[in-house]
């Protein structure tokens, strides 16, 4: 029995473009257009590319209980999360492992926006209905609004022609603007470790929008293989590959996303599903660890490549790999045994029965451009 797969509302208009069409997390997206990844992901990272992520999932909490109701699943401060500024969290589950990560905004009068991945966000709308329901009014907006992103260097000279105010953002706001005459929400933030913006709007809009978007002689269409290969570069996690509920955020070295008041010796320490078990790890250290990784030859290595030591034995697992464009080479993150973590040390891939030399090596592999004013 074969599903249909959904369709963005701006599936019409990635056909009309010559878009390559591939199933992703239940929907038919664009893995590039006519240009192709490797002059996408460039464009992107020299002018500004406009890539359609309205699969994920946007949902709307408020009343007065809202910011003290999620900050009961997350390891993350939201109380104290300043209106027009947005977080990067996680749900844990009583593990400590991840069931999904996500960006939270506080959006003031008491209403939060969340974005959550497009694969859980059946699952988060559930997990947050039995957990908060009784606390605040959650309002899932998956048909209602799309989302688009605007990365890259020139992203800001693009939007500020239509919207002048978005120009004065700085990383991580967010902010309600008129963007050519449309209601939009807008954050400065992205995927790809450019600066850029992400807009949050009305999905019968949505297209109207891109096209005028793409009007801008900045702006090229991009689909997921360049946004793969650029968030790889910016040493960024994607759920279900990088991290998933058999992983703690300590495990996936995702430390610096766990507030200080919310860590152990935090003013607000805790109260979040698997606290104990990440404290613990905290403090003891872990097994394994997410790594950069940066093969040694020309030869790619894919997610789901056992990594060994010098002496052939298996010491961990990629989790993604592939080609980096502005790096010029193949490029990997991988969990691996934590005594060999230290960046330089030498491991090996196993790719087709070879073993392909690789280096640990610190992340992000392409220095991250968010504007922080």
């Amino acid at each position: 029995m074969s599903t249909e797969l959904l369709k963005t509302p701006l599936h019409a208009l990635h056909r009309e473009l010559g878009a390559k069409m591939v199933p992703f997390a239940g929907y038919d997206m664009p893995v590039q257009y006519p240009a192709g990844v490797m002059k996408e992901h460039l464009h992107t990272r020299e002018q500004a590319g406009l890539f359609d992520v309205s699969h994920m999932g946007q949902i709307l909490l408020s009343g007065a209980g809202a910011a003290k109701a999620l900050e009961s699943l997350v390891p993350v401060d939201i109380i104290d999360l300043p209106v027009g500024m947005q977080r990067y969290a996680m749900f844990t589950n009583d593990s400590g492992g991840i069931l999904d990560d996500l960006m939270v905004a506080n959006l003031g009068n008491d209403q939060l926006m969340l974005v959550v991945n497009a694969a859980c966000k059946n699952e988060d709308l559930a997990h947050l209905q039995k957990y908060i329901a009784s606390q605040c009014d959650i309002k899932p907006l998956f048909e209602e609004r799309a989302l688009l992103a605007l990365q890259g260097p020139q992203a800001v000279t693009a939007l500020a022609r239509l919207a002048p105010d978005v120009a004065k953002m700085t990383f991580m706001q967010f902010a309600r603007a008129s963007i050519d005459g449309i209601d939009c929400y807008v954050s400065r933030s992205g995927y790809t470790g450019e600066d850029g913006y992400e807009i949050s709007v009305p999905a019968d809009q949505a297209e109207s929008l891109a096209r005028r978007l793409l009007a801008e002689p900045e702006v090229a269409p991009i689909g997921l293989g360049a946004r793969d290969s650029l968030r790889l570069e910016a040493g960024l996690c994607l759920y279900g590959h990088d991290m998933n509920t058999d992983t703690t955020p300590i495990e996936a070295s995702l430390l610096w996303a766990i507030s200080k008041v919310r860590r152990a010796d935090g003013a607000r320490a805790g109260g979040f599903p698997g606290a104990e078990q990440i404290f613990a790890q905290q403090q003891a250290g872990v097994a394994r660890k997410r790594v950069g990784l940066l093969p040694q030859e020309r030869t790619p290595v894919r997610e789901g490549a056992e990594i060994v030591d010098a002496n052939g034995k298996i010491i961990g697992t990629v989790c993604s790999g592939g080609f980096g464009p502005t790096l010029g080479g193949p490029l990997a993150m991988g969990y691996i045994d934590s005594a060999f973590a230290a960046v330089d040390t030498q491991v090996w891939a196993i790719v087709r029965g070879k073993q392909v030399l690789m280096k640990v090596s610190k992340m992000p592999f392409v220095a991250q451009r968010y504007f922080r004013g």
